[in-house]
């Protein structure tokens, strides 16, 4: 697993790495392998070192999304870069193909959305109301694919659960093969939403670094799909 392990950056203070979908990033309560697990294995071999491996997981992707994972390879860089998240200073783009083309070919969508744990599904809710938490998020369209369906280059301003699969759903345009949000039929173990681009502050050099996870293979079934980030909105 670890010789497979997709590197898209990687230095003293920081490990970036293409998630598989299906792949869990941090541990849950099935005890399956995770790519935090793939992660440490990977740095333990390569640089030889016994014993417990530092890494710490700064943020998650959903199982079935594939793309790019930020991981923290010291203390002092997961601190940092865990603030730089809070404070959104972490740019996000996906990639989506969903069903349905927005009658708006560019748009900012805010929800307020809650979880219901007991289904581990999440509904979009009234503002304010007990248990909600304001979702944002920006999409362009980039281009219309077969079959009534779009390419969205999606920006993440605030990271709920679910939120771009809830959000999306909520414009009459679910993820292509996302069941739980209005979608099939399935795909397998994956549906079509990947975390395209990730720009982050170094937390040492306070440079933006800018990595960029492929467009997975398994996309070419919907055919041409965009293969170069577009510039922020």
């Amino acid at each position: 697993m670890t010789a497979a392990l997709p590197i898209l950056y990687e230095d003293n203070h920081c490990l970036a790495v293409d998630k598989p979908a299906g792949r869990l990033v941090q541990a849950d309560a099935n005890g399956d392998a995770t790519l935090l697990d793939d992660a440490k294995s990977y740095i333990q071999e390569k640089y030889g070192k016994p014993g417990n491996v530092y890494l710490a997981s700064l943020h998650r992707l959903d199982r079935p999304v594939s793309g790019a994972v930020l991981f923290a390879r010291t203390s002092k860089a997961a601190k940092r870069l865990a603030d730089a998240f809070r404070r959104g200073a972490v740019e996000k783009l996906y990639l989506a193909l969903v069903a349905g083309v927005p009658v708006s070919r560019s748009e900012e969508c805010v929800d307020w959305l809650r979880k219901d744990e007991a289904a581990n599904r999440v509904h979009i809710t009234e503002p304010g109301a007990p248990g909600a938490k304001e979702a944002r998020l920006r999409y362009k369209v980039l281009g219309d694919a077969a079959d009534g369906r779009a390419w969205l280059a999606v920006w993440l301003q605030t990271g709920r659960t679910h939120q771009i699969r809830v959000q999306l759903a909520q414009l009459g345009c679910p993820v292509v093969g996302d069941l739980r949000y209005g979608h099939g039929p399935k795909l397998g173990h994956w549906i079509a939403l990947h975390a395209w681009q990730l720009t982050f502050p170094h937390p040492t050099r306070q440079e933006p670094v800018t990595v960029t996870a492929p467009v997975p293979t398994a996309w070419k079934s919907f055919g041409r799909a965009p293969t170069r980030p577009p510039a922020a909105l």
